[in-house]
Formats: structure tokens, sequence, C-alpha cells
């Protein structure tokens, strides 16, 4: 290993030291009373020790002065640790006018490890070491060597020559041609002040001692102004602390109206008591959501997304109905507009259900390690079995009624993909979480067929499902083969688009099927599913655009960028107008109500598409985590609006999981991130567009490089070391090497961590799942938050990848 030299005294013969040990390979700390010394230290790639103790040591001269006794003590605590520590110490401390100080006492050297040196510079001046002899070698009881020569510059007579002539022709250098604004004229620059420090006489006129101004260092940079604590009477703290509650109170009446105002119009408008029922399943089903998203590791936040997106291919619920529903020719080839657009929702759908567990699945297998226990998911098949029999003997042998076993496997499904969700509460259950998804969604699919049935759907209608539904998984299949953690961002907005596209195709199949018999609540659910699939499907495909490369990451910033958005809105809500109600516009048109309808429906599947892209479009790369956590939620309120379109149970349920699933992970994205949650879903409202201009933007500041060496060496010496990584790890590919060298670190018996950003990646926790992918075990990985209190205990902070 490379020896642990330490240098006392950080002046000119301290630097040559420090770079000299540094040329030679060691590793190299620095002591100094100056805090002055410091910076040139460190550019030199040495480690500049510090006491606790804020106390300025220099002193006329540029030379040091001596300190308060407090500070002698808190140095002499730092010097013992550091004696037992390192290999070599170089002494160079000189105060002018009086005996050298000493700066290795005879405790520091008991410390030592055999062969260590110590070389004492200051031997001329009484030395800096306990028992240095001038012009002697010392050899302590402990077997450490204190060289005292004082003629180093005689024993070293080529290297003082080559200093002595360097540091003269630099001196020249300094005073003359480098300084003058003239090319070759020679000029001294009085205000330089190694110059006239140097300078004993000028123009014929002595100047030492009288005229020469000694050198003061500059102050130490001012500290940041320490804000004033304001003690509060205990009067003004229950002030205080009644406005806070008001304050709570006030935001919680408000939401809870919005609410209430949202129920009055439900209510108003329902147009069955089976749809009040479904209100009542829907709100259940969210507050259930809501609490167990909450419960989810940050760590699993990648593969809640995968998940929940996999279940959002319940959209093949609708597109399975759509196929039985109507008149059915007896061909596998669709014979009706209705049936074209179930078929394109379930094949659309069934490539995001395979699509999307097999990628969770590939995902959470990274976390599993060497020694958890072995898995038996199989056994899972036993109760989904007795389900899958209980539809069975219903329609087969008409024990009870299979419309009734229906509901009740939906009702299973209902608990399995919420189940789901609260199994990934941890590593350890997660992969169960995808297990019982996929079960959930086995049964909600297997209880549409049953639904198909009691519809009186053909033989037909079922060979299409087999055969849309496995041309669906064989795509999705491959798609996700070929999916790794790097490129999970932008498969999983590819997914959610498929949804969008399956929610508009099951929309617009519903109302073509049945277009004259369709009573408000069902058209109201119509539209919007066809408006927020729209939004889904388009921001979506920008989404996938930009984390995949294929669009320019920065945002869109067209004029009036905001009043688009709102005209595009408007625009939606009028034709929602003239979609419930035709004949007012059919009587101000020369269109009948039907068409009026129909023109409204198409103009709200284009218009919500372009506001899609737009929204998206808007949006910076950097905020793509956050786009894709609202893409999530809207995929479930698509669920939702098609729960209620078709009065199916299930689809409200998962899609009010689905729906907080998103929301709650765009809060934490928008918190983490200093986003206003309002601003990212209306695409960046309310933020200034700035105009690109010809010239380029100049960089202010001061950059310090550092060199591979150097990070190795303060690695090598740290004892806690925390490593934060950035999506340039992914982009990289360089997670194996940082787990190598995290494993190697932990070897030597250094605590090594890793500190992960909730938006780190270009989707939540996909920093974790890049590390487990690398072998990193997940008790070394934690949350910013969980971590943030241990930065002032570490010594070394290793960002890679910060972008």
């Amino acid at each position: 290993p490379p020896a642990k030299v330490l240098v006392l005294g950080a002046g000119v013969a301290g630097l040559a030291a420090i770079q000299t040990a540094k040329n030679m390979g060691a590793i190299v700390r620095a002591f100094d009373v100056r805090p002055v010394c410091k910076e040139q230290v460190e550019s030199m790639g040495a480690t500049f020790l510090e006491v606790d103790i804020d106390e300025d040591g220099s002193g006329a001269g540029g030379y040091a002065k001596e300190m308060s006794d407090a500070y002698k003590e808190a140095q002499a605590k730092l010097m013992l640790e550091q004696a037992a520590d390192v290999d070599i110490i170089v002494t160079t401390a000189l105060i002018p006018g009086k005996k050298a100080p000493v700066l290795v006492n005879e405790e520091m050297l008991s410390l030592m490890k055999a062969g260590s040196v110590c070389v004492d510079l200051a031997a001329a001046n009484g030395g800096n070491v306990a028992q240095t002899k001038p012009d002697e070698i010392v050899t302590t009881s402990n077997g450490v060597k204190i060289i005292g020569y004082t003629d180093m510059p005689s024993r070293l007579a080529s290297t003082a020559s080559n200093l002595f002539a360097n540091n003269i022709a630099k001196f020249i250098l300094s005073v003359g041609p480098q300084t003058s604004e003239e090319k070759g004229f020679f000029q001294i620059n009085m205000e330089d002040d190694a110059v006239q420090n140097m300078l004993i006489s000028y123009d014929g006129e002595a100047r030492w001692p009288d005229k020469i101004v000694p050198f003061s260092p500059p102050p130490p940079p001012a500290q940041a102004a320490v804000a004033e604590v304001v003690e509060l009477t205990p009067e003004e703290e229950k002030a205080l602390a009644d406005k806070t509650s008001k304050d709570k109170f006030v935001k919680n009446s408000m939401l809870a109206s919005i609410a209430a105002a949202a129920l009055v119009a439900f209510g108003l408008t329902a147009d069955s008591p089976s749809a009040v029922s479904l209100m009542a399943t829907f709100g259940l089903a969210g507050l259930a959501g809501y609490q167990v998203v909450w419960g989810v590791a940050p760590a699993l936040h990648s593969p809640l997304m995968a998940v929940t997106n996999a279940i959002s291919g319940s959209t093949a619920i609708g597109g399975l109905l759509l196929l039985a529903s109507g008149e059915q020719s007896g061909s596998l080839i669709p014979d009706s507009p209705s049936h074209w657009m179930g078929a394109i929702a379930t094949v659309l759908s069934f490539i995001n259900i395979s699509g999307g567990f097999l990628v969770s699945g590939k995902m959470l297998d990274l976390f599993r390690r060497p020694e958890d226990p072995k898995e038996y998911f199989e056994f899972y098949g036993l109760p989904v079995a007795i389900i899958l029999s209980g539809l069975a003997a219903a329609g087969f042998f008409n024990i009870g009624d299979l419309s009734l076993m229906s509901g009740t496997s939906a009702i299973a499904a209902s608990i399995l993909c919420i189940s789901a969700i609260a199994a990934l509460a941890n590593q350890e259950t997660a992969r169960t979480g995808n297990v019982l998804g996929i079960a959930g969604v086995a049964l909600g699919l297997a209880a549409t067929t049953s639904d198909m049935a009691v519809e009186g759907g053909s033989l037909v209608a079922f060979e299409q499902a087999g055969v849309l539904g496995g041309l669906g998984v064989a795509v999705g299949s491959v798609l996700a083969s070929g999916v790794g953690p790097t490129e999970l961002p932008q498969t999983v907005a590819a997914f959610h688009s498929l949804v969008g596209l399956a929610a508009m195709a099951g929309a617009a199949g519903e109302y073509l099927g049945n277009s004259g018999d369709l009573m408000v609540g069902t058209l109201s659910s119509i539209y919007l599913a066809t408006f927020i699939g729209g939004v889904t499907f388009a921001g979506s495909l920008v989404a996938f655009g930009k984390l995949a490369g294929m669009m320019d990451a920065a945002p869109l910033q067209l004029r009036g960028r905001d009043q688009l958005n709102l005209a595009m809105l408007g625009a939606c809500a009028l034709g929602m107008g003239a979609f419930l109600s035709p004949e007012i516009s059919a009587s101000m048109t020369a269109m009948d109500p039907e068409t009026v309808r129909l023109a409204s429906l198409g103009m709200v599947g284009a218009v919500s598409s372009i506001l899609g892209y737009h929204l998206t479009a808007s949006i910076g790369g950097a905020d793509m985590p956050v786009v894709i956590t609202v893409l999530n939620s809207y995929s479930g309120w698509a669920l939702v609006a098609e729960g209620f379109l078709l009065n199916n149970p299930l689809l409200a349920q998962v899609g009010a999981l689905i729906g907080f699933s998103g929301a709650i992970l765009t809060w934490i994205m928008c918190e983490a991130m200093g986003r206003n949650i309002v601003s990212v879903i209306l695409g960046g409202a309310g933020t200034e567009i700035v105009q690109k201009s010809g010239e380029a933007v100049e960089m202010e500041g001061e950059v310090t490089v550092a060199s591979v060496d150097a990070v190795t060496e303060a690695l090598l010496e740290a004892k806690n070391i925390i490593i934060t990584p950035g999506y340039g790890l992914a982009v990289a590919q360089a997670q194996f090497a940082v787990a190598d060298i995290a494993k190697n670190l932990k070897a030597m018996g250094k605590n090594v961590r890793f500190a992960i950003h909730p938006v780190a990646g270009r989707m939540p926790g996909q920093l974790n799942v890049l590390l487990a992918e690398a072998g990193v075990p997940y008790d070394m990985v934690f949350e910013m938050e969980e971590i943030n209190d241990d930065f002032d205990d570490v010594d070394v902070t290793l960002v890679i990848g910060g972008m």
C-alpha cells in the first residue's frame, strides 16, 4: 500500500514536501494553523486537516503566530490520531524570533509505528519534534527515526541549486515582462506583495526596512450570517400553533368541499341505483389504494409503476365485452365498428398485461439475495383454482347463478390487486406482490369471460378473444424480453400509451354499439374515457420519445402555451356539452343529433391527443420522472371512467388503485424536485418561457477537477463513505463497476452506503433497480431522507452521474 505522509506547516518548504510526496505516489495530509493554506494544499491533491476551534494562525510576513491554549489542546488531540496512522511526518513550522514550536511530542512518538520516519526541517531553530538533535539521526526506543539535518541544501546540492535558480528566474519574470502591459518592457510592479517585500533597494534608494510593507494574508471568507433565533413568548407560541392548525383545517375543508361538490354533481346526474353502488365501490377502493400505496418502499417505486401499469391492462375487460356484444357473423374477422374497437382494445391490453408483468418480475428478481429462502409461489395456485372451479361449476353445470359467481370472482380479483400493491412494502415480499397481481388480473379476465357467456356471446367471440389475447401476450413477451433497467422508463411510458389507446377504443366501441340506448351517465363516462385516454396515449408517446432519445429533451416553448392549453380544454368542455345535449347543437347547425355526437366524440379524441402531446412536450427531459407518474395516474382514471361506462366494479376498483398510486408518486416527485404539481400536470403552466438568444451562456464560478488518483486516495483514507448515484450511472452502465468498488471498500472494513434521491434516474426507484442488478445488497441502499442526518459524520461522498 502507498505510504501515508503528514506534512506539518504548509509554507514554501511544506508545499514542496507535499508535491514531492504526491509525485512518489504517497497519500498526503497536511496541517497548518493558517486557514489560507487550505486551498493551496487541496489544489495539490493533499488532504488539509482542521481542528474544531475557529482560530486564525496567520502572522506577519506570511509566517504563523502562536496559538491559544485551547487551540493547542485540540491540535494535540488531532496529532495523536494522525501519529498512530501515518508512516512519515515532515515538519516545517517556524515562528519568527522564537524557538520552533514542538508539534510532535513524546506521546505522539510513542504511538508511531516501528520504522516510521520524522523529517524535522526546523531542526536549526530547536526542532518541531521532541527528540530532534541538530545534524543527527535519532532512533527512538520504539524504532522511529528522527532526521534533524540542518544542512539540507548542501546534502542536496543539485536539487537546491535547481530550486533556487528556478525561484530566481520566476521572480525576475514576475517583476518584469509577465506583469507588464507592454510586451518586452521591463516593469517592477510595486503593487505585488511578493515583489515589494523582496526589493531591498529601488531607483538608488534603500527600501529595507522602513519602506517595505509587511505582507498580511487576506481575511478568511466571511461566514454566512446565522439567522437570529427569536424566542417566542408562550402566548405567541400558542397563537402560531393556532394559525398553523387553522391553515391545516382550511386546506382539508377545501379538499373535502371539492369532493362533496363532485358527489353532489354525480348524485344529480346518476341514471341508476347501480351507478351509486359503483361510486361507493370506487370510493372504498380508492381509500384502500391510497393507504397501501403510501406503504410501498421508495426503492420499489419502479416495480410499483410496472405492476400498476400491467394491472391497467384490465382495459381488456371492455374489449372482451365488446367482442361478445351485438350480432356475430360467424367469422374470426370482426364484422362491425364496435367489434373492431373491441379487437383493438383487447390486443393492446394483453400486450400491456404480459409485457408489464414480465418486466416487473425481471426487476423484482434483481432484489433477490442468495441467502433469501426459497419461495413457493405455486401454492398460490390452489385458491385461484378454487375460484376458477366455482366459475366452471356455474357455467358448465348450472350450479348457482353464473352472473353472481362472476361478480364474486371480480371481488377476489380486486382484493388480489390491492394486496399486490401492499406486498410491495418491502423487498422480501415484493415478488409475492407481482404474483398476486398476475392472479388478480387472471381472475378478472376469467370473470369477464363468464360475463361474455351471460350476455350470450357466441363461440366465435370466445375464439376471437383467444386469438387476440394470445397475439397480445406473444407481442408483450417479445417486447419485455429485451428490456433492462436502463430501458425501463421508456418501456413503461410506451405501455402507458397502449392503455390510453385501449381506453379510447373501448369507449368508442361502446358508443358505436349502443348509440341510441345510452343514458347521460354512460355518455359522460364515454366522453371522459376518450378524453383521458387521448391525453394518456399521446402524452405517453412523447415521454417515450424523449426518454428513448428520439425527441429533443428540451421543453417545447410555444408562445401562448398556457392559452393554447386552455383553448383545447375549453373546446373539449364545449364538445362534452354537445355530446350530452346534441339537440341544442343540431338546432344551430344542419347536422342531426347523431352526427353531432359522432363529431363531438371524434373531436375530443383528436384534441385530447394534441393536448396530451403539447402538455408533455412542454416539459423538459429532467422532469420526465414526474411526467411518467402523472401518466400512470391518468391510465388509472381512464380505467375508472371505463368502469362507470360498463357498470363494472372491478374496473372502477383497480382504476382507483392505479389513479391514486400515480397521484401519490407524482406528489412525492414534485416535492423532491421542488416543482409545483399543478404546473407539471398542466404542462409547465405559469412558468416563464425562455426564448433562445444567439449569445452563448457565460458560465461563472470556479471548477475544481478531481483525478482518479485523488479520488482513490480519498476513498482509501476514509472510514465512512456514501455513494450517491444519478442517471449518468445508468447511461454509462457503471453500476457493476460501482458495485465492485463498494464491495472492495466494504472488505477493507469501511462503512459504505448508497444514498438515493427520490428522483434520481428517469423514473422513481430506477437507481435502486440498477444497483440491485449489479448485486448491491439492498440493506446498503438508503433513501436520502433516511441518511441525510449522517452526512456530518461522513468522510467522503461520491456523487456519480448526477445530471
